[in-house]
């Protein structure tokens, strides 16, 4: 299996160490505040996370409070963040680490993975950036790298398996320096080796990466192709988010955070969109937030809370509101 040389590590390191941004979840190894920041950290832009993570942990400073919190309370002050299921299983996770742990955050990979709503990255990141720990993972800055310089670019196709690059992963962190080097790895792929761009003259690792002859030209080209299609609006083209799934629950949540009582159907689809008038059209989007359990049905009317009315009463289901859960 494919590993980077230890000069080429020694290079990443010393890189990151001239180099490194000064963030807010750097300067702690409180596995909380750790877990906290990987969350926010998931497809969102670090800019947005900053502020965000500090007003959180105002609000709920640590484990018990978090896990205590109702969950609407929570849900507010996710407002900006987007994927707002990501709030419930941070809550999740802080209740059972409440509830089966006495309040202490695991420290193996394993137990850290058994909380809800924690993969294989954020369990490895916790172990690592909380407790020091010398385990490998990848999250989608660190297979980039990876993946460009042992194996190639990801363009026109995937070399490697993602399988195979989070392997390489595990397999390459250096001895006692677990914390710099994941950290590094992942600040190449956000400063350097973006997804979109790159600095190959900036970087660390470019006498060693078997993309660096090519990877610029595949970009720009990845790019043109794009545009055009989307000028075309032929398929494959990026689809506007404004009619994204994620796009009308995200407005959904954000009109139920205002509403305490909550709001109709009809009441969501005139904030939301009031130029549509087809019934119903909103209901799906609604319909998965309730599985979800990211609303609920408001109990009013003599309705039962967090069941929606399906017998067929287009006048009862109309009356239904719908809020975030207490």
């Amino acid at each position: 299996m494919k590993i980077l040389p230890r000069e080429a590590q020694l290079a990443l390191i010393e890189w990151y160490r001239e180099n490194a941004r000064d963030l807010p979840w750097r300067r702690t190894r409180d596995p909380y505040r750790i877990m906290v920041s990987e969350i926010m950290l998931q497809q969102t832009q670090v800019d947005r996370v900053i502020p965000k993570y500090h007003a959180f942990l105002e609000l709920f400073p640590t484990l018990e409070a978090l896990a205590d919190a109702p969950v609407s309370e929570v849900i507010r002050a996710w407002a900006g963040l987007g994927y707002n299921r990501r709030a419930l299983n941070l809550q999740r996770a802080a209740r059972a680490v409440v509830a089966e742990h006495g309040g202490e955050m695991p420290r193996t990979v394993a137990e850290l993975r058994a909380l809800p709503g924690i993969g294989p990255y954020t369990a490895g990141a916790i172990a690592c950036f909380a407790f020091e720990q010398d385990v490998g993972f990848a999250d989608t800055n660190i297979r980039r790298v990876l993946h460009r310089v042992l194996y190639g670019p990801e363009l026109p196709q995937h070399a490697a398996t993602p399988r195979e690059i989070e392997q390489i992963a595990e397999i390459s962190v250096p001895e006692g320096e677990g914390y710099i080097w994941n950290q590094a790895l992942m600040e190449l792929g956000a400063l350097i080796c973006r997804a979109r761009s790159t600095d190959c003259e900036s970087c660390p690792l470019a006498r060693w990466c078997l993309a660096r002859p090519v990877i610029q030209e595949l970009l720009a080209a990845e790019q043109s192709t794009r545009v055009q299609r989307r000028r075309q609006g032929l398929p494959g083209a990026s689809e506007p988010f404004e009619t994204t799934s994620r796009y009308f629950r995200g407005r959904i949540v954000d009109h139920l955070r205002d509403a305490p009582h909550g709001l109709t159907a009809e009441q969501l689809a005139g904030l939301i969109d009031a130029e549509r008038t087809e019934n119903g059209w909103l209901q799906p989007y609604i319909d998965g937030l309730l599985r979800d359990g990211l609303i609920v049905v408001a109990q009013s009317a003599g309705l039962a809370e967090e069941s929606p009315a399906y017998d067929g009463e287009a006048r009862a289901a109309s009356r239904l509101r719908y809020q975030l859960p207490d």
